[in-house]
């Protein structure tokens, strides 16, 4: 739910944030003048978005054109598919959880922040 509020801080904000992330965010291609892919270029933070292979929210197109419109503004990051696993997989409550997807989770997130915090 946050992911698109990160990446805009990010981009609104390019000599203050130095990381933003966003996990199994939903709605990052879209038609609003602010919509997280059209904001790439404009920061300087680097970039982390995590998606999971079966989400009804960020479907796979979306996420394909996601990723080559990230590889265009040549932002620093990545974005990370994290196979088999569904929307919220990280939460422990959740019928999706995944445990070995939400530890990988957590271990990418906190490097990011250990790097560029």
């Amino acid at each position: 739910m946050s992911g698109p509020y990160a990446l805009a801080a990010a981009a609104r904000f390019p000599d203050q944030i130095g990381a933003a992330a966003s996990f199994y965010g939903t709605w990052l291609v879209n038609d609003a003048e602010e919509s997280p892919h059209g904001t790439f270029s404009k920061t300087n933070a680097e970039v982390y978005i995590a998606c999971a292979e079966h989400d009804e929210l960020a479907p796979l197109p979306m996420v394909d054109e996601l990723r080559a419109l990230f590889k265009q503004s040549q932002a620093p990051g990545e974005i990370e598919m994290y196979p088999n696993v569904h929307h919220g997989f990280a939460f422990p409550e959740r019928w999706c959880y995944d445990k070995a997807a939400a530890e990988r989770h957590w271990e990418r997130l906190l490097n990011l922040y250990k790097r560029k915090l």
